[in-house]
């Protein structure tokens, strides 16, 4: 078995690590500076806020390269350093997991492009997939273990990226999560039935849901996912809350213990992987671990689900409006918050 094998074997909820980007910024990287530079010019502190990850409980951590594709650095002329960057990355975290002793998978980040693919937007499919193999190769000879697809919107984009994976290490597993923040569906419309059944087919070795608007938005798609019938584990990787834009910053409201509340629910609802995203901590992922090791989770079956393809329940006229209203504003926050040129 390889190690996403033997990780698998194990009864119970795996976890995965929390947000990187709000770490950066709290260790003083500033607003529009690429975090994956970091990985050279401040290795000891990317490592520290993995360290502290593994130590809270997280059984798979992401390398410091959401946005280390050719297509986000070029937004800063870094577009020559991708092999760079990326190797660095997973060189790094492969450091700090060995130097843990414990059984922790290095996870290479994948994000999107940044940019909208052909017809609708000027990114070729084709030359996505060079972009996407481009970083996939150096994650991979930096030793990662499984590579991770994060916070797509676009099913034509994550299978552009799958497809340029599979280009450059055909075995490797690979996790795939998209980003469900709109109505149920991702920005470009898609479901979670449609998601699970699409990534599956491609070869996903686990597919779920990551960032959004909160705790409620992303167990909701885990849970008609879960009613579809999944046939690969089901990942859960919320934000700290649903963000809120304060004086041009992003603010995550939920506390270590609501979110340990939250990893009971969305294990509960079908998620066998399970960690945060934007806004959360090592204290975010100690909490929600802690809380999974102590509850009973056989006592309580998983919460009955949505039939498979059911739209959300309607909502009043202006209760819309008001719920329209605040996921632009938690878009607005995501994009132009904390998180600055991304990193989660």
């Amino acid at each position: 078995m390889n190690k996403w094998q033997t990780l698998l074997a194990q009864p119970g909820p795996l976890m995965a690590d929390g947000a990187m980007g709000t770490q950066l910024f709290a260790a003083g990287l500033q607003f529009g500076d690429p975090p994956e530079t970091w990985n050279v010019l401040h290795p000891d502190v990317v490592r520290g806020i993995q360290r502290r990850y593994i130590e809270a409980g997280a059984q798979i951590v992401l390398t410091n390269t959401f946005g280390g594709s050719r297509f986000r650095l070029a937004m800063l002329n870094l577009q020559s350093r991708v092999s760079e960057l990326n190797r660095t990355a997973a060189i790094l975290l492969r450091a700090e997991v060995e130097a843990s002793g414990r059984n922790v998978l290095v996870a290479g980040d994948i994000g999107p492009s940044g940019d909208i693919l052909a017809p609708v937007g000027t990114l070729e499919y084709a030359d996505a997939v060079a972009g996407f193999a481009e970083q996939a190769e150096a994650l991979a000879a930096g030793g990662a273990d499984v590579l991770w697809i994060e916070t797509m919107s676009s099913l034509e984009e994550i299978q552009a990226a799958f497809e340029g994976v599979r280009r450059v290490a055909p075995e490797i597993p690979v996790i795939t999560t998209m980003s469900f923040d709109t109505h149920g569906r991702t920005m470009m419309g898609v479901t979670p039935e449609q998601a699970l059944q699409a990534l599956t087919e491609r070869g996903a070795a686990a597919v779920g849901a990551n960032c959004g608007n909160g705790t409620d938005e992303l167990l909701a798609a885990i849970q008609r996912m879960h009613a579809a019938g999944p046939r690969v584990p089901l990942v859960a990787k919320s934000n700290a809350g649903m963000p809120e834009l304060v004086s041009g910053k992003a603010v995550y409201r939920a506390t270590p213990d609501v979110m340990a509340c939250y990893a009971l629910d969305v294990y509960r609802a079908g998620a066998r992987i399970i960690g945060a995203c934007c806004g959360s901590s090592p204290d975010h992922i100690r909490a929600m671990a802690e809380s999974l090791r102590s509850a009973d989770l056989s006592a309580a079956p998983p919460p009955p689900a949505a039939p498979a393809g059911a739209p959300p329940a309607e909502r009043p006229e202006a209760g819309a409006a008001s719920d329209r209203a605040a996921r632009r504003q938690a878009r607005a926050a995501r994009h132009a918050g904390d998180e600055g040129p991304r990193s989660e």
